[in-house]
């Protein structure tokens, strides 16, 4: 039986430190983890002028009193 545990920390790495934490997995572990920075890939130039052209958008509509937009504090709460 496999136990796992579950912790959430807030500790800083360095990019050193997290390859040499990684050398240390199991080669199985360490193909998963290469699979799933895989998936999450930097979005392409289109997505980010697509997403671009949104957010101006959104500005836009609030500025006209369209759309109310999150004040900062709302915004940092729900990360």
């Amino acid at each position: 039986m496999k136990t796992v545990a579950h912790l959430t920390t807030n500790i800083t790495l360095t990019f050193n430190q997290v390859a040499e934490l990684t050398r240390q997995l199991p080669k199985s572990d360490r193909l998963r983890l290469v699979t799933l920075l895989q998936e999450h890939d930097e979005p392409s130039k289109e997505q980010l002028l697509q997403d671009l052209r949104e957010a101006i958008e959104e500005v836009n509509l609030a500025k006209e009193g369209k759309v109310k937009l999150k004040s900062a504090r709302d915004f940092i709460d729900e990360l």
